[in-house]
């Protein structure tokens, strides 16, 4: 007979605690002692030393007799959206991943520097190795194009004097005149094609995206040998993106 798991050990006054904490985040306007032991189900002289001991670390505050949600209390809540948050872009671009059979990328252009916010791949679809830094080589990859298309003229030279055109394989741009015009005679918010100028055996799309003022870009990349996949997956994703719109404009906004 197998044997039975011990009964787990509960700390109850730590349980006491989180309710009256729960009781407190439901009073934005706070509420006196006695309301949040008796909503928290606390006597009263517990709630009393719990309630103390939370102001002393800083989760509640009193004011003119009543108790309120303090700053490390507001961390966690924030902590436990921005987690949500992370939840549903990595959800969506997972969808995004198994519908298209290809690995996804999910980038913004946030205080002047390309940055990618999250990756859904697996063992049957890789992600492309960085092998050289994503935010230095944005003129090289459809991420980094796609992003640099949707900012002004200005923002992009700014860019490229940060980060100028550097020689990362034989298919990618060479000039900054020649990227400028390449920008320049892409619309805003028209996907982006590129064939191997940033990994070698790689092929990737990308598709602008917008969340307020921000830049954003989601792609996916492909193995050369599967090029012929290329139009017909970013076909896909250009229709699967606006289901996705909300979400991803939403959760980017952190």
């Amino acid at each position: 007979m197998a044997p039975v798991d011990p009964a787990p050990t509960l700390i109850g006054s730590v349980q006491r605690a989180l309710r009256l904490l729960e009781a407190a985040a439901g009073h934005p306007g706070g509420a006196p002692a006695k309301q949040l032991a008796r909503e928290a189900e606390v006597a009263l002289p517990t709630a009393y030393h719990l309630l103390r001991t939370l102001a002393h670390e800083g989760y509640v505050r009193r004011d003119r007799g009543v108790y309120l949600l303090a700053e490390a209390a507001e961390r966690l809540g924030g902590a436990a959206v921005q987690q949500n948050r992370r939840g549903m872009i990595n959800d969506a671009l997972a969808y995004c991943r198994d519908t298209l059979g290809a690995p996804v990328y999910l980038a913004v252009y946030r205080e002047g520097e390309i940055e990618i916010v999250a990756v859904a791949d697996s063992p049957a679809h890789p992600a492309v190795e960085e092998w050289a830094d994503f935010r230095e080589t944005g003129h090289a990859h459809a991420i980094g194009q796609c992003l640099l298309s949707q900012l002004g003229e200005k923002a992009r030279r700014d860019h490229l004097d940060r980060h100028p055109i550097q020689y990362v394989t034989p298919y990618s741009v060479r000039s900054e005149d020649t990227f400028l015009r390449r920008l320049a005679a892409v619309d805003r918010m028209q996907p982006v094609l590129e064939h191997q100028e940033y990994a070698l055996g790689t092929v990737c799309a990308a598709i602008p995206l917008m969340a307020g003022n921000t830049a954003m870009a989601i792609g996916f990349s492909l193995p050369t040998h599967q090029e012929e996949r290329l139009l017909p997956t970013l076909a896909r994703l250009e229709r699967e993106v606006g289901k996705l719109l909300g979400t991803l404009g939403f959760s980017i906004s952190i």
